[in-house]
Order: C-alpha cells, then sequence, then structure tokens
C-alpha cells in the first residue's frame, strides 16, 4: 500500500495544491485543518476545491487528542498549518504564537510518542529580514532594521558610507537570520523545533523557506495573506491596490504548482534530511510592477496602484531567493513563468468573490502605531 501522508493546515491554499500533487503521485493524504474563519470563511465546510479523495480531520493543531487521532497509521507529516502574517502577528501576539509555536509543540510530542519516517514543515522567507546586498565596489554585506528616522522621510533604500544605494543579491540560506516581526521568530522555532526533534528521533526532518506564493484558491478575502491575494481583492472591489513605501521594493513570487513539485521532491530526495531549502523563484520583481501586471491581465488597467509613502512595522525592503541549493540537492526548477501564472490566476479570480478588508487591515496598524 501506498504512503499515507498527513498535511496539517492542508485544507488551505498551499497544502491543498500539495494534496493534489501527491495525490497525483499515487500516495494517500490525510489533511488536519481547523478551516478557520479568517481563511476560510463563515460555516467551517469543506472547501469545494479540496479533491474528495482526500480524508480531512476537523481539529485544531493546538489540540492534542486531535493531533494524536490524525497521526495515527501516518508515514510521513507536513507541517503547514500556521497563522500567516507580518502586520497581524505584531498586535495579535498570544494568538499567533499559540498557534505557530505551542501548536509546533503539541504536534511534535506526538510525533515523539510515535515517530514518522519524514517531517517537512513549512518555513519562511520572513525569518531573513532584509536580503543581501552588494556594494558598489561589489561587497556582500547583511544589513539591519531601517531607522525610523530615516522611514520618516521617506528614505527608503539601503546606502553606502557614501549615499550609494545598495543594490540587492539573491539570499542564499546560510544567510543568518533577522526577525523583523512575530510571525518570522514563530517561523524559525517552527522550523528549528521540527529539525531538532526529527534529528534527536531518527525522523527525516526538512525545513522550506516559501518565497511569496501566489495561484488559484487564496483566502481573498483575508487581508493578511500573500500580497497578490490582496491585490485582486482590491481589483475585484474595482479598488486600487495599496502599497507601503515607494512600491520599488523587490521580492520573489513563485508559483504554488512550484512550491507543491518542491514539496514532494523534499519527502522523495533521501540528501534532503536534515536540510533546509529556499523554495522561489530565483527572480525579484517590484511590487509596483506585480500590481501593474495583475491590474492588466484582469482587465482593471486603470486602476494603477497607490503608493500610500507609509512604512509598515516589520516590513523589509528587498529579498528574492537564491535557490541554487534547492536546485542541486532536490532537482528543483521554477516551471510557471510569471506571465502565464497571472493568466491563470487571473481566469480563476473571474469566478471568485472578495470583501475588500485592507482598509480594516490598514486601520488597525495605524491605530496602533504600526504604520508610520
Amino acid at each position: 500500500m501506498s504512503q499515507l501522508v498527513l498535511i496539517t493546515g492542508g485544507a488551505g491554499f498551499i497544502g491543498s495544491h500539495l494534496a493534489d500533487e501527491l495525490l497525483d503521485h499515487g500516495l494517500r493524504v490525510r489533511v488536519l485543518d481547523n478551516l478557520a474563519l479568517q481563511v476560510h470563511g463563515e460555516g467551517g465546510r469543506r472547501p469545494d476545491y479540496l479533491d474528495p479523495a482526500v480524508e480531512l480531520i476537523q481539529g485544531d493543531i493546538c489540540d492534542p487528542q486531535a493531533v494524536r487521532g490524525a497521526l495515527r497509521g501516518v508515514d510521513a507529516v507536513y507541517h503547514f498549518a500556521s497563522a500567516v502574517g507580518v502586520g497581524q502577528s505584531m498586535y495579535e501576539v498570544v494568538h499567533y504564537t499559540r498557534v505557530n509555536n505551542i501548536g509546533t509543540a503539541v504536534l511534535l510530542e506526538a510525533l515523539i510518542e510515535n515517530p514518522v519516517e519524514q517531517l517537512i514543515v513549512a518555513s519562511s522567507m520572513s525569518l531573513y529580514g532584509e536580503g543581501l546586498y552588494r556594494t558598489a565596489g561589489g561587497e556582500v554585506r547583511m544589513v539591519g532594521e531601517r531607522s525610523l528616522e530615516q522611514l520618516r522621510r521617506g528614505d527608503w533604500d539601503w546606502r553606502d558610507e557614501d549615499g550609494t544605494a545598495l543594490q540587492p543579491v539573491p539570499t542564499p540560506e546560510s544567510k543568518v537570520p533577522a526577525l523583523a516581526s512575530v510571525y518570522a521568530l514563530s517561523k524559525l522555532d517552527q522550523e528549528r523545533l521540527c529539525l531538532m526533534i526529527g534529528r534527536a528521533y531518527g525522523m527525516k526532518a526538512v525545513a522550506l523557506r516559501f518565497f511569496n506564493a501566489y495561484g488559484p484558491r487564496q483566502a481573498l478575502s483575508n487581508p493578511y495573506t500573500g500580497v497578490l491575494a490582496i491585490f485582486a481583492s482590491r481589483l475585484l472591489n474595482d479598488s486600487a491596490p495599496r502599497i507601503f513605501e515607494d512600491g520599488w521594493q523587490q521580492r520573489d513570487f513563485v508559483s504554488v504548482y512550484d512550491i507543491a513539485r518542491a514539496c514532494r521532491l523534499a519527502l522523495q530526495t533521501p540528501a534532503a534530511a536534515g536540510q533546509v531549502f529556499n523554495v522561489g523563484s530565483g527572480t525579484s520583481y517590484t511590487v509596483r510592477e506585480i500590481a501593474e501586471r495583475l491590474a492588466d491581465v484582469t482587465g482593471r488597467e486603470h486602476l494603477r496602484p497607490e503608493i500610500t509613502g507609509k512604512y509598515r512595522v516589520g516590513d523589509i525592503r528587498h529579498c528574492y531567493a537564491d535557490i541554487s541549493k534547492a536546485r542541486e540537492v532536490l532537482g528543483y526548477a521554477p516551471r510557471v513563468k510569471l506571465d502565464e501564472g497571472l493568466a491563470e490566476l487571473a481566469a480563476w479570480l473571474e469566478g471568485q468573490a472578495a470583501v475588500d478588508r485592507v482598509a480594516e487591515a490598514s486601520a488597525e496598524l495605524d491605530a496602533r502605531g504600526l504604520a508610520l
């Protein structure tokens, strides 16, 4: 009989695509998910997009009984259950710490009692903080956090001693974490806990640091989800995407199909055990460009992005992935070009409705002094 794989948080965006990928390659899939209101909306019903072959157990990752039940007969675990969102994590500290840190601890205690062969945890590029930079003289440099004084005068870029702007370069897994948010801290804890316990109890553990994922099934009414889904929600409601700073900050946008394939490769590659991998496209795009391109492919060219000139606490300027390690060890190479991915996303969006909660989320940040 084929392997039985558990995906915690598997009814969500990335988890459901991973379920499809695993089913397509002959594995059996079980999902543990609490169908959270912020992600799945009212009612807590099984998502229509979740393949009927997936066994869904509705339960909380912090509930030891639910976790132990979900683990029965399982050969491998993908730990995706997580509260997601940099801004929200800075004021819902207990919630993020409970779900991400305590939830991981509950899972690991259950696995200590009944170890599985493999444990793969979804980590995040957010734990890098700023990416790496290069000076005009060619020196690669790590930077810290921009000062509030610099941000208040709208000087967004990192600069050399002579005032020359530093140029971002791809960020490898070897970069020392620089934690700028509660969310980033919790993802680093998840990653290290899983690798630590995996090594101690003979489970082949792998951590995958996802960059900015996009594609069908994102939670469009969640104002703390991925930036492309937030932009899509605005556009569906005939509102311009809102962008912090000047819009020239650079990020790595990777198709959810590429992420799902990288996750499967991590399961099927013995040499991956005990290691950490970036999963991205390896290409940088400005946030302004992404907003404009999404508006174009959805037929809303007139909705040019609104550049707020504001700074959100916990945000960084530039970061995109060096994926050479994943290429070498996992055989991973992104296949979905951005144009193709945005076109598919636009086609999916035609049949979707979204509640635009961006203004509400922004007001929360403003009221707490987290947007300057």
